[in-house]
């Protein structure tokens, strides 16, 4: 295309006849419409605004932008304004100036926008009319029309050569009737059908069928499902008289379409010989990263195939190769913490991995977030003017995948301005005296403040503290040598005074207090709270619950993140919970065996099946729990405080050769296991 694309936005919000209600979405219809029409990432409109002007004004713009045109011009006109219809039918367009009873003098006519497209040179015309056209007059004005009229009878077809013209209105019934002076309901709202059209335009919802352009058809087809999901009860209507499509706009929702693996590399993924497919997999993996998306995604469906019908030794390897490719943001949340009403903060979600993984698009959750895509990634914006706490998704979808980002913080209101000092007066001048020169002495800086604890986070970090230091002098005061120590089971307590320890201290320190030490110190609790032992432990597991009562009170006190629950998202959870259920599995296991023994070992039996609900909870809550951080802490404490209870439990065992104790090495090499993928899952959450 040759030809110019420019566009006319006229928006009249202010009327001087007080019988025209002023509107509040002209102003903002035209700012964000000329935004996405003057981005050249979406389209290329070199775009005019008309704002408040009157009729004579609006006419003069009207009638230049069609006469001085090209045929191979896009010309766009788009009316935000009152729509008012004469006693004898006829449509006019409000201005500034204009006067319900005087429409054919201080209107803009209907039929001369008309005339002006006739005589335009440009094949490619779209005029976009987004007006109010109810309304009721209470008095005093001699004009009066009522029951309905298609608003496209003023631009009727016919007469356009070539590619032609198309008319969208954002509702085509006119019902009003004028009887005074003052208009009986009030129109000042903001445009459903503007602000879908931007929508549209800007997040590339409007290109259906995702070819990477937005035709004219694709963008009325979303504007009727957006305005009547919006409104049920405006219809927007459209006239089009097109030869071929028009495109408006670029869109980044281009589907991609898989290019075909060679035939010999679809012959090895599908070859008898187990080590071929193997050999396979690791190409398609290479190519899984190329540059060419087509041949990206061509890879990753033979891989999906593979990871879902092969043998399980060569599904895991197509599967963590397809892992590579998922669609994953670089970080789960964004925070924007306190954000002062009346600005617009910005920050950007940026996407990891190869170029497939990264050909993603945008969706937000709320209007009040604004996404604008680009390169690998999109800067988002907030538009807030409501105090208090607000959360918000952004939905990434790509070929491979879906993530969702949380966008989360607190609105607070501006500080109230300081009142200007007054200057004081200027001592006079006294006579000189003659000083001995003193050592120079450089100022000093001014202390940073320390960031303030939180009373209730300090409460559980002292409380675990006391658990562990009450655990330590008690254990070896019952034990009188280091052989009785571990007789009699005082060993079983070392693993809860190091998990007591490391809870307290994370409660502690400014860098882990939030998230990392709350969760750790709940997980700990959950599983050691479980009454077992001596009276010595239940007194410890007090300390513990009261110090995970004190860590939630201070997650709850800070509004900066909020808990909630989400689904596993990679291979660390689903590990997560396959040690969960084992050690769960090993201690069912344990208490059959121990009630085959004897009868009478019922009640031990009870404590183990306990302990592996619990544990197969906590592990469950762990993969869910979010910010993510949070999560993993938990899990790590879930998986500390599993490792106590075996411990535990294992010193209750009755030493007869005919308890294997193998569920309890189960439990026991499943629990650790868990501990170990916590540790991957910290490093990759910190990373």
């Amino acid at each position: 295309m040759t030809g110019e694309r420019r566009a006319l936005i006229i928006a009249n919000g202010e009327y001087d006849n007080p019988g025209l209600s002023a509107l509040r979405s002209p102003a903002a219809d035209a700012e964000a419409l000329a935004e996405v029409l003057a981005d050249r990432a979406v389209s290329e409109f070199d775009v005019q605004v008309v704002r408040d002007e009157t009729a004579h004004v609006i006419a003069g713009r009207v009638e230049d932008l069609f006469a001085d045109s090209a045929p191979d011009d896009v010309l766009l006109v788009h009316f935000s304004c009152h729509g008012l219809k004469s006693e004898s039918g006829e449509l006019f367009f409000a201005a500034r100036n204009t006067r319900p009873e005087r429409l054919a003098s201080t209107a803009v006519p209907a039929d001369f926008v008309q005339r002006c497209m006739r005589m335009s040179r440009s094949r490619s015309i779209v005029l976009l009319l987004d007006c109010c056209y109810g309304g009721a007059f209470s008095q005093g004005v001699a004009v009066r029309a009522t029951g309905e009229a298609n608003v496209l009878d003023a631009f009727p077809g016919g007469g356009f050569g070539g590619r032609g013209r198309a008319v969208i209105t954002a509702s085509n019934s006119i019902e009003y009737a004028f009887e005074g002076d003052q208009l009986a309901d009030d129109h000042a709202r903001p445009s459903v059908f503007t602000s879908a059209l931007v929508d549209g335009l800007r997040t590339g919802d409007a290109d259906r069928d995702e070819d990477g352009w937005i035709a004219l058809g694709e963008l009325y087809d979303y504007l009727f499902d957006s305005v009547r999901e919006r409104n049920p009860n405006q219809t927007p209507s459209r006239d089009i008289e097109m030869q071929g499509e028009l495109y408006l706009a670029r869109s980044r929702r281009r589907r991609i379409k898989p290019s075909p693996v060679p035939a010999d590399l679809r012959a090895a993924s599908e070859d008898p010989n187990m080590f071929t497919r193997l050999g396979a997999v690791t190409e398609l993996q290479r190519r899984l990263t190329s540059e060419n998306l087509s041949v990206a995604i061509g890879a990753h469906e033979v891989l999906t195939t593979m990871a879902q019908t092969d043998i399980r030794h060569i599904a895991e390897a197509a599967e963590v190769a397809r892992a590579e490719a998922r669609v994953r943001a670089e970080s789960e949340v964004v925070r924007f913490g306190e954000v002062v009403r009346g600005t617009r903060p910005v920050a950007r979600v940026r996407l990891a991995g190869p170029p497939i993984a990264r050909a993603c698009h945008f969706a937000s959750s709320h209007s009040w977030l604004r996404v604008t895509e680009d390169g690998d990634g999109a800067e988002i914006s907030l538009e807030l003017s409501e105090l208090g706490a607000f959360d918000g998704r952004i939905t990434v979808t790509g070929p491979t995948g879906e993530v969702v980002v949380r966008v989360e913080g607190q609105v607070v209101a501006e500080p109230a301005p300081m009142p200007p000092s007054r200057p004081e007066p200027a001592p006079k001048p006294a006579p000189p005296v003659e000083i001995p020169e003193a050592p120079v002495v450089e100022p000093a800086r001014p202390v940073e403040a320390a960031p303030k604890s939180e009373p209730f986070a300090v409460a559980a970090g002292l409380l675990a503290f006391a658990a562990a230091v009450y655990l330590v002098p008690i254990s070896f005061a019952l034990s009188h040598s280091m052989e009785d120590f571990f007789e009699d089971g005082g060993w079983t307590v070392v693993p809860l005074v190091f998990f007591a320890t490391a809870a307290g201290i994370a409660m502690i320190l400014p860098n882990t207090r939030r998230m990392v030490g709350p969760g750790a110190l709940c997980g700990l609790a959950l599983l050691s709270a479980i009454p077992s032992g001596p009276a010595l432990l239940v007194l410890t597991s007090g300390c513990l619950l009261a110090g995970a009562v004190c860590a939630l009170i201070a997650v709850r006190r800070d509004r900066s993140f909020r808990l909630g629950l989400g689904k596993p998202k990679n291979l660390l959870a689903v590990a997560a919970l396959v040690a969960g259920a084992g050690s769960a599995i090993g201690l069912v296991a344990e208490a059959i065996e121990l009630i085959d023994y004897s009868s009478s070992r019922a009640d031990e039996a009870a404590v183990y099946l306990v302990v592996s609900v619990v544990l197969l909870i906590g592990t469950l809550l762990g993969v869910l729990l979010r910010p993510a951080a949070f999560g993993v802490a938990f899990l790590g404490g879930v998986a500390g405080g599993g490792i106590v209870m075996v411990c535990v439990l294992s010193y209750a065992m009755p030493s007869s050769s005919s308890v294997t104790g193998v569920g309890w090495w189960i439990a026991l090499g499943a629990v650790l296991a868990l501990a170990v993928v916590t540790g991957f899952a910290a490093r990759e959450v910190k990373s």
